[in-house]
């Protein structure tokens, strides 16, 4: 099984997998919850890391007792904020110093993150929290804010509440309704249909921007 295949595999049964990591690690599979999430949000190449499915899984799965729910609340909302504040830092340090030929460099331009900062300055709060919400947005933005240095006391504000609301929102949506029999029967199609809600904004911005243009 390819990396792909098994990342596919890992995302859509994430709830099979949590059952086996916690049979296997115990009390260490929250360390490695824990670090997913930190990554995820932490590192501007590693945004194909499961988030919304993984809060949503381990919330179905502390309802069950297999987790508890406050360490999960406290755990996941600590490494949100760590992770993005880690990509923020690594934005402002070496977003304007990366080259043109390189992935990320083919979407961040000198003018890009003169016009970032600016909308930064006037929509940047907003832009973090809702991002929160949006796979793949969510590791972006903290690297842009960072290269285009936004005020780091500003940024950290909306950091937190973007991490607190989308943490909280995703794992007691899990712990509430995951364990319902008919979204438990169909846990594969509840997961897709939560990346595809989670990718809807940025679609349709880009679509709108496409109209524009």
């Amino acid at each position: 099984m390819s990396f792909i295949q098994g990342l596919i595999d890992f995302i859509l049964h994430i709830d099979e997998h949590l059952v086996d990591i916690i049979q296997q690690f115990g009390g260490f599979a929250y360390g490695i919850i824990f670090s997913i999430i930190f990554v995820e949000t932490g590192v501007v190449i590693m945004p194909f890391l499961p988030g919304d499915s993984l809060l949503f899984a381990s919330g179905t799965l502390a309802a069950l007792g297999a987790f508890s729910l406050p360490v999960l609340l406290v755990g996941f909302i600590v490494a949100a904020i760590l992770g993005d504040t880690l990509n923020y830092s690594i934005g402002n340090k070496v977003g304007l110093a990366i080259k043109p030929n390189t992935l990320i460099g083919r979407f961040i331009k000198e003018e890009k993150m003169h016009a970032a900062q600016a909308f930064f300055n006037k929509h940047g709060g907003k832009t973090i929290v809702i991002a929160r919400f949006m796979p793949f947005i969510r590791t972006f933005i903290p690297f842009v804010a960072g290269a285009s240095q936004m005020n780091y006391r500003y940024f950290l504000i909306y950091n937190i509440i973007g991490a607190v609301l989308w943490v909280m929102i995703c794992t007691l949506a899990g712990y509430f309704f995951g364990n319902i029999p008919i979204i438990k029967e169909n846990f594969s199609v509840v997961i897709l249909l939560i990346i595809f809600i989670s990718v809807l904004p940025a679609l349709f911005g880009f679509l709108s921007t496409r109209r524009r243009k």
